[in-house]
C-alpha cells in the first residue's frame, strides 16, 4: 500500500537508524479527514512524556461536512500506541546516545492508520550535500544508461 502522507524531509534532515510501526490515536472526524486526504507530515516530530509516545504537528484539516458539533483542531497532539517494552528501548537510546524520534509516513494497515517512525540522528551540513550529489549522480547514471540503450 502507498503511504497516506509522507516526511520526505525527514530522510533529507537526519541518518536512519531503525523504523518502527506504531498505531495512532485520531478521532472520527481525523479517520474521515485522512481517508480524503486532508494530511500533511511534513513538520511532525514525536517526543516522550510520561513513558509516553505523542506525535505532534501531525496536520489534519477538517471536512467541511464535518458535524456542527465538533470543534476540530487541525494540530491537535496524537498519541501513538507502541508496546512498553519497545518504548522503554526507544526511551533509552534517544535519551543516551543523542538519537531522535521522527515520524516517515502514515499508512494503513488492516484498515487502521499507522505510523511509522524512526529513530534517527541529525545530519551535518556537508553530509547533505554529499547526499544531494550522491543522488544527483544516481540520476544522471541512469539517464545516461537510458540513453546508451536507445542509440543501439
Amino acid at each position: 500500500m502507498p503511504p497516506i502522507a509522507e516526511n520526505r524531509r525527514a530522510r533529507h534532515e537526519y541518518h536512519i537508524d531503525e523504523k518502527f510501526e506504531a498505531g495512532v490515536v485520531l478521532q472520527g472526524w481525523e479517520v474521515k479527514a485522512i481517508r480524503a486526504g486532508q494530511v500533511q507530515l511534513t513538520d511532525g516530530y514525536v517526543v516522550i512524556r510520561d513513558g509516553e509516545l505523542y506525535l505532534i504537528g501531525l496536520r489534519i484539516n477538517a471536512l467541511r461536512t464535518a458535524s456542527t458539533h465538533v470543534h476540530p483542531e487541525p494540530d491537535r497532539t496524537k498519541k501513538l500506541l507502541m508496546h512498553k517494552d519497545e518504548i522503554r528501548r526507544l526511551i533509552g537510546k534517544v535519551e543516551q546516545k543523542g538519537f531522535t524520534l521522527v515520524p516517515l509516513d502514515l499508512h494503513y494497515k488492516g484498515g487502521r492508520v499507522k505510523a511509522e517512525i524512526a529513530l534517527a540522528k541529525g545530519k551535518a551540513q556537508h553530509d547533505k550535500r554529499e547526499s544531494e550529489r550522491e543522488k544527483d549522480w544516481q540520476r544522471e547514471k541512469g539517464r545516461l544508461m537510458r540513453h546508451k540503450i536507445s542509440t543501439k
